[in-house]
């Protein structure tokens, strides 16, 4: 996981409130690199050991509801790059054209193995390709759509130093946040005004805090949380 000097950063994270945290990450280079190699042994492991089950996952949601199996959306990871994630489809085709880009409670788009699959988030196994291509990585800041990522503040922009990633604490704290959006008139504007900026602030803390020590805890957290053993 190669962190750029800051020279050489886009020029929307060439700013001083970004260049403090790019100055603690550089001071753990080392660490970083061993990140991506952790990155890269787990999810090949991962891929191979989970290749069946998820084959099986992908054939349930074929027969639940037309669409095909996966769904494919763009992205921002590192540097501000975009990607195009790879989730399991959990909504009914074309959600994106009969709603808001966040998902509420009760959303009448998400299907009955998708209800599923995200209470497990076991939507997210194919981002575990996304970390094998350098996309994401395990624990980071989830990737946002690029409407949101317009819509961060220069210190937000801190958290495009290291690649996105596929579970967080601020993924842990807010993993019913389809709950808190539920039944809001503009659920767009709430996301961005409120839910939004506590997350940031989260993910920024956890920058600041970087190591792989703390990545190994977030992940043991995120599969706690999964299984209702935190509050």
């Amino acid at each position: 996981m190669e962190l750029r000097d800051f020279e050489s950063l886009p020029k929307g994270l060439r700013c001083d409130e970004v260049k403090s945290y790019h100055e603690l990450l550089a001071k753990k280079r080392t660490e970083l690199k061993l990140k991506r190699l952790f990155d890269i042994c787990v999810s090949s492991l991962m891929l191979l050991f989970l290749a069946l089950p998820m084959g099986f996952i992908a054939l349930l949601i074929i027969m639940d509801s037309p669409g095909g199996a996966f769904f494919r959306q763009e992205r921002i990871t590192q540097y501000g790059r975009r990607f195009r994630i790879h989730k399991f489809r959990t909504m009914v085709k074309d959600a994106e054209r009969k709603g808001s880009l966040v998902t509420t409670s009760g959303d009448a788009r998400v299907t009955r193995i998708g209800e599923f699959l995200r209470k497990y988030r076991l939507d997210e196994l194919p981002q575990l390709i996304d970390v094998l291509k350098g996309d994401m990585s395990f624990v980071g800041t989830r990737p946002e759509v690029t409407k949101y990522v317009k819509k961060y503040t220069k210190e937000m922009r801190a958290t495009l130093l290291l690649p996105a990633g596929i579970t967080s604490e601020a993924s842990i704290r807010y993993r019913d946040e389809a709950e808190l959006l539920e039944g809001a008139e503009d659920a767009d504007r709430v996301y961005l005004e409120k839910i939004l900026p506590e997350k940031m602030a989260i993910n920024l803390q956890a920058l600041r805090d970087f190591s792989l020590w703390s990545d190994l805890k977030t992940m043991a957290g995120t599969v706690l949380a999964v299984f209702g053993g935190r509050e």
